[in-house]
């Protein structure tokens, strides 16, 4: 597989640059803007962060144990959701700024796929190492993976840290139930 090598300084510059790119189209349909202004920032300091950490996967690549490699990213993944999310909330109670922020989303190419395509690409890879189970969907494992810390993220914002498992806890159960390792044949 070809990893990229791109300057992880130079990714997350540019992340910044494009975050940037969209506060100044949604500026223009916000009448105060301050939770749109607060989201912004929080994300343009939180997203190359979490992307860093999706593209450093590649370093793992026929390390260690699959899902002990995810394990880091799940639990990122969490902690990463629950910051953005309750910005999030308050930033998009307008109509207006919805449709622009999907707008801005699409036009600066910071779309869920970002974040998928890191993942699924060392699930390839691994896959093709024999590492992963052959009948795996890696994109769609990556979407599963990321959408598992997002439910627990939005949980944890709704019912309160308390209610249900901890963070790493629930990390785990994420990665654990993708059950992307092959099982070991049992020879009689």
């Amino acid at each position: 597989m070809a990893t990229s090598h791109v300057d992880p300084h130079q990714r997350s510059q540019d992340t910044r640059r494009r975050i940037l790119e969209m506060a100044v189209s949604l500026r223009e349909d916000r009448p105060s803007g301050g939770s749109v202004d607060h989201f912004l920032a929080l994300l343009q300091d939180r997203l190359p962060l979490w992307l860093s950490i999706l593209h450093d996967l590649s370093h793992r690549i026929g390390k260690g144990c699959v899902s002990e490699n995810l394990l880091p990213i799940a639990q990122s993944g969490i902690d990463y959701y629950v910051d953005m999310q309750s910005t999030a909330l308050p930033a998009f109670t307008s109509p207006n700024v919805t449709v622009r922020f999907r707008e801005a989303i699409r036009d600066t190419g910071l779309g869920p796929r970002t974040e998928i395509a890191p993942l699924a690409a060392y699930l390839t890879a691994e896959q093709r190492l024999g590492r992963v189970r052959s009948d795996v969907d890696p994109e769609g494992s990556a979407r599963l993976l990321i959408a598992g810390c997002f439910h627990r993220a939005y949980i944890e914002m709704f019912i309160g840290a308390g209610e249900g498992p901890a963070r790493e806890e629930s990390a785990r159960e994420i990665v654990r139930e993708l059950r992307l390792e092959p099982v070991p044949s049992t020879v009689s």
